[in-house]
């Protein structure tokens, strides 16, 4: 059995990760995804990162968490908004270990302190089951064209828990 990963962290984005981020992106979809995308379109997808300034920009305006083991970034998830998680991709070698759900966790909690009631995400075919187990229900399949190609995903939907009062039964 594998080496057990130290706890893994969480610190908010600096424009210094960008570069990581862009290949933790292109990795994750490159050695994620392919059980559900052709290579065809994991290329296409995984040039959104190409371009790291309009990457970068994206994260910058977004609210953006990095997963660090040991002070290295090893995934990210970001909040578009009050209460759309945009993106979320972890790199294959922690894939399974708890670091996306760590990532969501904290998010939903971020989105549900900035008044959300709902969270929706666009999820992949790959994490489309990461936000099944979490709660979250299909509501629409989608087809987006990205740099030439058709993808699928599913929008899903999640009922945030609303915080109780202070001092109320809980």
């Amino acid at each position: 059995m594998g080496q057990a990963l130290p706890k893994p962290g969480l610190r908010p984005f600096l424009p210094a990760d960008v570069p990581m981020l862009a290949a933790i992106f292109v990795a994750a979809i490159e050695g994620l995804t392919g059980d559900d995308y052709s290579e065809a379109q994991q290329e296409a997808w995984a040039q959104a990162a190409e371009d790291e300034a309009a990457f970068g920009k994206k994260l910058a305006g977004q609210l953006t968490l990095i997963a660090t083991i040991q002070n290295a970034p090893v995934g990210f998830a970001s909040l578009k908004g009050a209460d759309h998680l945009d993106m979320l991709y972890v790199h294959p070698s922690v894939a399974g270990q708890g670091v996306a759900s760590m990532l969501v966790d904290a998010l939903e909690k971020l989105a549900g302190a900035r008044g959300a009631k709902v969270l929706t995400v666009d999820a992949s075919d790959t994490a489309e089951p990461l936000f099944r187990k979490r709660g979250y229900a299909a509501k629409q399949r989608n087809t987006v064209s990205l740099n030439g190609e058709w993808l699928a995903n599913t929008t899903m939907q999640k009922t945030l828990a609303t915080s109780a009062a202070p001092g109320a039964p809980t």
